[in-house]
């Protein structure tokens, strides 16, 4: 079976940092597009960020213009792992982040997460003083 397993979401004051990681098991992430969504209490789903296969495609990321300049996305093929460095953080980026993986390879998109078939089950972020 896939397994997708976020960690490393917690509390943190604004400014503040924190790596997110996304452990997949059952596929093999750099042959696929993956992406970090986001979702906070009375608001939809709002795609973060994605990274395009590196086997099949460019590996090119993509960034909410929200996020663009305080996050980066990253993989590690090694480790079967995706990360989301989270910088210079502010309240409105308290949400459950979830990780998210395409199984038919399609290009990494933010404007829909219809395509992502494997999601992980989400790790809180609180950004407070």
């Amino acid at each position: 079976q896939v397994h997708l397993v976020e960690s490393g979401g917690g509390l943190v004051h604004p400014g503040g940092s924190l790596t997110l990681s996304c452990s997949a098991s059952g596929l093999t992430l750099a042959r696929y597009s993956v992406a970090w969504f986001r979702r906070a209490p009375g608001k939809q789903r709002e795609g973060v960020s994605c990274i395009n296969s590196v086997t099949t495609s460019d590996g090119a990321t993509k960034y909410a213009d929200s996020v663009k300049g305080r996050f980066t996305i990253s993989r590690d093929a090694a480790k079967n792992t995706a990360y989301l460095q989270m910088n210079s953080l502010k309240s409105e980026d308290t949400s459950v982040y979830y990780c998210a993986v395409d199984p038919v390879q399609n290009g990494c998109g933010l404007a829909s997460f219809t395509t992502y078939g494997y999601w992980g089950q989400g790790t809180q972020v609180t950004v407070s003083s």
